[in-house]
């Protein structure tokens, strides 16, 4: 049996896998544009003070994906090509909001116009402003329907995906007429 001591900054073994999705969130958001998502991560370590422990996951996944992607000669000339190119802000996750254009969309749907929906969807690099540009949609137009069709439609939208009546955290459960 192999005995392990662990160092005095070493990360407790019992906390990795926490940090591991707590790296994983920050990772996916930071990966799909998700601003809000990243940020709202970020605040969370800075309060916590786990920010080391995050940061050496995210280089040690770094590190794996290198290490899998590419010849070890070469991954250490992609790895000094990406130091040289860092511009001198990071602060903010690169997204490109302009080309999530959602009225255009919601329009097209309206009419049925399948071919303009493909060309948006299409021309859309980071989706994840798309879609929340139509649950922005969707929350302005909820007021609208008359009373009694929310329900019905989560209704439905809960017998299609296997009647599971979980909500988000913070959102209550629809009124009843």
């Amino acid at each position: 049996m192999a005995v392990t001591k662990e160092l005095a900054d070493e990360l407790p073994a019992e906390a990795v896998e926490a940090a591991k999705a707590r790296a994983a969130t920050l990772l996916l958001a930071f990966r799909h544009g998700n601003q809000l998502a990243f940020d709202q991560e970020l605040e969370l370590l800075f309060e916590e003070q786990v920010e080391r422990e995050v940061t050496t996951l995210l280089v040690w996944i770094a590190a794996e994906a290198v290490r899998k992607a590419y010849a070890p000669e070469v991954g250490d000339r992609v790895l000094r090509a990406l130091a040289h190119r860092a511009p001198g802000d990071t602060s903010a996750v690169a997204v490109d909001e302009e080309t999530a254009d959602v009225a255009r969309l919601v329009e097209a749907v309206a009419d049925g116009d399948v071919g303009t929906v493909q060309t948006l969807v299409g021309a859309t690099a980071d989706t994840t402003y798309l879609l929340g540009g139509l649950l922005q949609a969707v929350a302005m137009m909820l007021p609208l329907l008359p009373e009694g069709e929310a329900e019905e439609v989560a209704a439905e939208l809960r017998r299609r995906h296997g009647g599971r009546t979980g909500r988000a955290p913070g959102i209550p459960e629809a009124r009843q007429s």
